[in-house]
C-alpha cells in the first residue's frame, strides 16, 4: 500500500531531540569575558533565526554587559522573599512554557534562594536541557568540585559554591575565554571588572599575578583533559586502532622489585621533559603472594603516586598482552620496561614477553632500562 504525503513527511523528517545541547563558557577568573562572549555568540545565533531568549545574566553593573543583554529577549525572573529581603531567580518553569531553541544561562555553580524549584542552577539547566532546550552558560574553573580545594591552598579563598565535576563533563562543546594574567589586571585598572574602590584590594588579593598564573594554568588543563576524553570517545566510536600520537601518554611497567622505583623515578623525569601523562602498571600474574612481595609491590606503587603517576593494576597471566591491550585503550605512545635478567631461561622468557609486545600492542615506542641483576 502506497504511503500518503503525511507518512513520507513522518520518514523524511529528522527526528525530534530529545535533549538541549550545552555550551559552556569556562574562565579562570572573574572579567576574563565569558559573559560577554556568551552573549556575544547568543546575539549572532539569534541574528541566524535562532529563538534566543535570556533566562539569566548577571552584569555585576557592568555596562558592556548590560548593553548586549539589552538586544536579546529577557524571560521576567522569578520574585522570592527570603528572611523578609526580596529577591530574583531564573524561573525555569517560565523558560520552558516559552519553549526558545536557546537559553542563556550566567553562573552555572549560582546557588537559589530557598523556595526556588530547584537548589542549585546547575540543576536549572539540567531540567531546560531534558525539555530539549539548547543552553549556553558560564563558569570559572575555580568552582569545580575537584579543583575547589586546590584554589584554596593557591588563593586562600574558600570557594563555597561549587559545580560537581560530571556536570562540566556533560558539556557538548566548551570554550575557555584565556586572558592573560597581565591583560586582566589592567582591565581591573580601568574599572571594568569592579568598581574603582575595590580595585586595588582586589589586586593585593586573589587577583594577584602568581593567583592567576595558577588559576589559568588549572583552567587549560581542564580544557585539555575534556578536549583529551573527546577524542579518546571519538576514536572508540569511529572503531580507531591506530595510534593519533597528539599527546604523549607514557606506561611503565612495574613489579614487586624493589628495583622498580628506580624505573618509576626515570619514567617521572621523562614524563615531566615531554609534559605527559604518566601511568605505572602493574600486571598481577599470580606469582607475587609472599607478604614481603605484596609489601614492596604496595611500595612500588605508593611511590609512583607520589611523583604523580596514575596506578594500574591488571590481572592475567600473560603479562605482555595484558600490557598491550591497556596500551591499545588507553592510547600510549611510550612503554617503559625494565631489565634484570640477563641470562639463562629468563632472559629468553623475557625477550619472548617484549617481542609478544611488540606483536600486540599499536605503534608504541619501546624503553628497555637495564638495571643491576638482583
Amino acid at each position: 500500500m502506497p504511503k500518503t504525503p503525511e507518512q513520507w513527511l513522518e520518514v523524511a523528517s529528522p527526528p525530534k531531540r530529545t535533549r538541549g545541547a550545552l555550551k559552556l563558557f569556562l574562565g579562570y577568573a572573574p572579567g576574563v569575558g565569558k559573559t560577554y562572549t556568551m552573549l556575544s555568540e547568543a546575539i549572532r545565533r539569534h541574528g541566524y533565526g535562532e529563538d534566543v531568549v535570556i533566562g539569566v545574566v548577571e552584569t555585576h553593573g557592568r555596562k558592556a554587559i548590560a548593553e548586549l543583554a539589552t538586544q536579546l529577549e529577557t524571560v521576567p525572573r522569578r520574585k522570592l522573599e527570603y528572611k523578609g529581603t526580596p529577591f530574583e531567580e531564573m524561573d525555569v518553569d517560565a523558560v520552558r512554557e516559552r519553549r526558545p531553541r536557546v537559553a542563556v544561562v550566567d553562573e552555572l555553580a549560582h546557588t537559589n534562594i530557598p523556595g526556588s524549584k530547584h537548589r542549585k542552577r546547575y540543576e536549572d539547566v539540567l531540567d531546560l536541557l531534558a525539555a530539549g532546550i539548547d543552553v549556553l552558560a558560564t563558569v570559572n574553573v575555580q568552582h569545580l568540585e575537584s579543583i575547589a580545594p586546590t584554589v584554596r591552598t593557591i588563593t586562600g579563598v574558600h570557594v563555597r559554591e561549587t559545580v560537581p565535576d560530571w556536570v562540566v563533563r556533560t558539556a557538548d562543546e566548551t570554550v575557555m575565554i584565556d586572558l592573560t594574567p597581565e591583560a586582566l589586571q589592567n582591565r581591573m585598572r580601568r574599572g571594568a571588572v569592579y568598581p574603582s574602590e575595590r580595585v586595588e584590594q582586589a589586586l593585593k588579593n586573589f587577583f594577584r599575578r602568581g593567583n592567576l598564573i595558577a588559576l589559568r594554568e588549572l583552567a587549560l588543563r581542564q580544557v585539555a583533559e575534556q578536549v583529551d576524553r573527546t577524542l579518546e570517545s571519538y576514536m572508540e566510536q569511529k572503531d580507531i586502532q591506530a595510534l593519533w600520537p597528539v599527546r604523549e601518554k607514557i606506561a611503565v611497567c612495574i613489579s614487586s622489585n624493589p628495583k622498580s622505583q628506580f624505573l618509576i623515578a626515570r619514567a617521572a623525569r621523562m614524563a615531566r621533559r615531554m609534559d605527559a601523562e604518566l601511568y605505572a602498571v602493574y600486571v598481577d600474574a599470580g606469582q607475587d603472594t609472599s607478604d614481603r612481595d605484596e609489601k614492596t609491590r604496595d611500595a612500588n606503587l605508593q611511590f609512583a603516586e607520589s611523583l604523580g603517576a596514575t596506578t594500574i593494576r591488571l590481572k592475567g597471566a600473560d603479562v605482555a598482552r595484558e600490557v598491550a591491550n591497556f596500551a591499545r585503550e588507553r592510547h600510549i605512545t611510550q612503554v617503559i620496561f625494565g631489565r634484570t635478567a640477563v641470562d639463562g631461561w629468563k632472559k629468553v622468557l623475557y625477550m619472548r614477553n617484549i617481542s609478544r609486545l611488540l606483536r600486540e600492542a599499536p605503534a608504541v615506542d619501546v624503553h628497555i632500562v637495564t638495571q643491576e641483576p638482583d
